[in-house]
């Protein structure tokens, strides 16, 4: 066989339909060597380029198939990256949790700590304003008892200023009614008329002390009462002799003595009673003075009515002594007034209501 010819391969034959028998016809034609060498290398261009284009096609894959493991292998790496990432942002949380929880405890401990300051500065802010409250009200309380005792109303005066003194520097918002509770009780206390009871008790004291040297009614002079006497001439009698005579007659008219009494009773008192008369004198006083004292105010006056009676009825009222003392016993009786002491119920009613934290 030629190496130059060809086999020429057979013609394919029209397949005849399914279900019909082929009609014989006439026999193939046999084909020339030049068709078949033409038909060899078109077969063999054929297959160059296909092997070309697998060639192509195959280093395409390639690039493609190494172009997806770059960027599987980038991927690869991103993701392990992003794993890294969020193990590190979930650490990043789980401390962050962990320093947001220490911080809210230490928050709260701060707001616990905050609220109980508030509750002790509160607790201390009421503890010196009842203290406040409570020594106003005993100061006041105090006052009230010495002023009752010796009827004047300085001690109540001076102790509610001295109370609204404290308040203005305490400077507290919920004090303003007592103070102005206390304003009040001041004004009023000024505007009231009161019994000068120290004058009265001084002048009592004096009237006691002078009841010792007040003399009675039937007191019998220490020596006579001079009368003028003619004079005679020297010659008509010695001086010895004269002098005699005088001694004489005023010793006679000393023993009977004259006078005029309105009340017998004074007259029929024995000279060692006068003692018994004075201390009972001054016994009325000092029972008036305890009448004032006491605020008793009736009994304090029958007693003076007494000591008043006593010493028109016992006593020289033609004394300069006698005179004195009726005369300084006349303005007690008329400067004593059953006038009450003003009170501080205002005052002490907004002393209880600061007390109960109203």
């Amino acid at each position: 066989m030629n190496p130059d010819e060809s086999v020429t391969p057979p013609e394919p034959q029209a397949l005849a339909p399914l279900g019909s028998v082929a009609a014989p016809g006439p026999a193939a034609e046999p084909r020339t060597p030049a068709a078949s060498r033409n038909l060899l290398w078109l077969t063999s261009l054929v297959a160059l380029v296909a092997l070309t284009m697998s060639g192509l096609l195959w280093q395409k894959l390639a690039t493609i198939q190494e172009h997806l493991a770059r960027q599987s292998a980038d991927a690869g790496a991103h993701a392990i990256e992003a794993r890294a990432l969020a193990r590190q942002a979930q650490e990043l949380a789980r401390d962050t949790a962990a320093r947001q929880a220490v911080a809210d405890t230490r928050l709260g401990e701060v707001a616990l700590q905050r609220t109980q300051l508030e509750e002790l500065m509160q607790t201390l802010s009421r503890s010196r304003d009842e203290n406040l409250v409570i020594d106003i009200e005993s100061a006041v309380r105090l006052a009230q008892q010495q002023a009752q005792l010796t009827g004047s109303v300085e001690p109540l005066l001076a102790a509610l200023r001295t109370a609204d003194q404290r308040i203005a520097r305490a400077a507290q918002p919920r004090l303003a009614r007592l103070r102005a509770a206390i304003g009040r009780d001041i004004d009023r206390i000024k505007a009231t008329s009161v019994t000068d009871m120290p004058g009265l008790l001084a002048r009592l004291d004096e009237l006691v002390r002078q009841a010792d040297d007040l003399p009675v009614a039937n007191a019998v002079p220490l020596g006579g009462v001079p009368r003028p006497r003619k004079v005679e001439p020297a010659e008509a009698l010695p001086q010895w002799w004269q002098r005699a005579m005088t001694l004489l007659r005023d010793e006679a008219r000393n023993l009977v003595r004259v006078s005029r009494i309105e009340q017998p009773e004074a007259a029929l008192l024995a000279p060692e009673q006068s003692f018994f008369l004075r201390e009972n004198l001054k016994l009325k006083l000092l029972n008036a003075r305890l009448g004032l004292l006491a605020r008793q105010t009736e009994s304090a006056r029958a007693d003076l009515a007494a000591a008043s009676a006593s010493l028109n009825r016992y006593f020289d009222p033609a004394a300069r002594k006698t005179q004195v003392a009726a005369g300084l016993l006349q303005q007690v009786q008329a400067q004593m007034k059953a006038v009450e002491l003003p009170r501080v119920d205002e005052t002490l009613a907004a002393l209880s209501t600061a007390s109960a934290g109203r």
